[in-house]
């Protein structure tokens, strides 16, 4: 199994591929992180990309047209393009219904490369398994190796659904371990991810290397005055009280994700602490998505049994560069979710100087250092996380001092070294197919 952190020179002789397909069908680059199911593989498909261009290569990254006004090609970054594939109706498809598109979405992909010269491509990186079927019959086609990164999985989300959540479909776990044998490398975010890989779809060992996703380390780092300057500056411009506890919750609103147990943890603690009401703002920043869509208020209606509307402050996603003002003006950043497979909102916040308080699963136990950089909670019990919340409105200095190690901890997560160690991925696919 190869690991992260081999770099440049972990593969002496290896060529590098010169241009690179990624496939990401079911969300678009372009689209807004924390709307739809738009996420945290937005910004790892945008960001990995925009790297592996850095250091020479060409990257096409094909999605589904959503629009009949997009044009054909979107040019990211220098070296990147966003090619849009017209497959099934613009709007109105979720993504539980693409799967009936992906016989067009192969069409388009394959038209759009028959207009190139043989071997235009050295290599094809697919992402989540809808865009993998698609890579498993263009890869073939094309005799190029296939590299694939699940990003989620369907056993492992099955395993650990929320109340009430729709498990992943039986047609999605045969999907997954068809693509897991026709890959010729998979990218793991994790070590955890990677035994999740040999567990749940007997992966060959030799075939899965483990690369952590990196952060964008120009964009989300502390004030350059300083973690407590940043936060007064931070709540100045989003109009928060600057002595305020301010647990934020930022991403997708839907049971995976679990922002419903900050709001639990948020009524227990006042019910325990009731002084707190007057100095406490709670911002849930980001849309319905999944299976929250078919309650788009449920979290509303939540908190206003509980009593707390007055304290829960609800935002629409908003941009990357926003969102840095919002994980600095925080306490501490809550991630209460049934599964992760690394958790790049906890990355980025405590690159900003954010601790985290996060649930013990999937990738989150990497990205953040237990009593370190913020807490882990074993399980989803309110109870818990009220406690955890408890430490921080107990000692006001511990968000800082927590917040320092975090963003030395951030460090470790940088782009540069995630494209890395990927492109030499891709070399020994390549070197192994000849």
């Amino acid at each position: 199994m190869s690991q992260q952190g081999t770099g440049t020179g972990g593969f002496p002789g290896r060529r590098r591929p010169r241009r690179v397909a990624m496939l990401s069908v079911h969300t678009s680059p372009l689209h807004q992180p924390g709307t739809g199911d738009a996420g945290g593989m937005n910004v790892y498909v945008v960001e990995l990309a925009k790297r592996l261009a850095a250091i020479g290569m060409e990257v096409d990254i094909f999605t589904r047209a959503t629009s009949a006004t997009l044009p054909p090609v979107v040019e990211l970054a220098q070296g990147v393009f966003a090619r849009h594939v017209a497959a099934g109706p613009y709007e109105g498809l979720v993504k539980e219904e693409l799967p009936t598109q992906l016989c067009a979405f192969t069409h388009g992909v394959m038209q759009a490369w028959a207009g190139r010269r043989p071997g235009h491509y050295d290599v094809l990186h697919s992402h989540y398994w809808l865009s993998g079927h698609v890579g498993r019959l263009t890869a073939r086609r094309w005799g190029v190796p296939l590299v694939h990164t699940m990003h989620t999985m369907a056993m492992v989300k099955n395993a650990s659904l929320a109340e009430g959540d729709t498990p992943e479909p039986v047609s999605r776990v045969l999907g997954e371990t068809q693509i897991v044998r026709a890959a010729d490398r998979l990218i793991a975010n994790t070590d955890r991810e990677a035994d999740e890989l040999f567990h749940h779809y007997a992966a060959d060992p030799a075939k899965v290397a483990v690369v952590h996703p990196g952060v964008n380390l120009d964009l989300f780092r502390p004030h350059a005055g300083g973690i407590e300057a940043g936060r007064t500056a931070a709540r100045a411009r989003l109009r928060l009280p600057q002595e305020a506890l301010v647990p934020l919750f930022a991403g997708r609103i839907q049971p995976l994700k679990a922002p419903d147990i900050l709001l639990l943890a948020v009524a227990r603690l006042l019910e325990e602490q009731p002084g707190l009401r007057e100095r406490i703002v709670v911002p849930v920043v980001g849309g319905p998505s999944g299976s929250g869509l078919a309650k788009p208020d449920e979290l509303h209606k939540l908190a206003a049994q509980l009593g707390i509307s007055e304290v829960v402050l609800f935002h629409p996603p908003v941009g990357q560069a926003e969102l840095v003002h919002w994980y600095r003006a925080a306490t501490m950043l809550v991630m209460p979710s049934y599964s992760e497979s690394f958790g790049l909102v906890a990355a980025e916040a405590q690159a900003c100087g954010t601790p985290v308080i996060a649930a013990a699963v999937g990738g989150l136990p990497v990205a953040v250092r237990d009593g370190m950089t913020g807490v882990l909670v074993p399980g989803h019990r309110p109870a818990d996380y009220a406690r955890a919340l408890r430490r921080f409105a107990d000692d006001a200095a511990l968000s800082a001092r927590m917040g320092a190690a975090a963003a030395r901890h951030a460090r470790s997560f940088g782009w540069d070294t995630a494209a890395a160690v990927t492109a030499d991925v891709y070399a020994a696919a390549m070197r192994e197919r000849g």
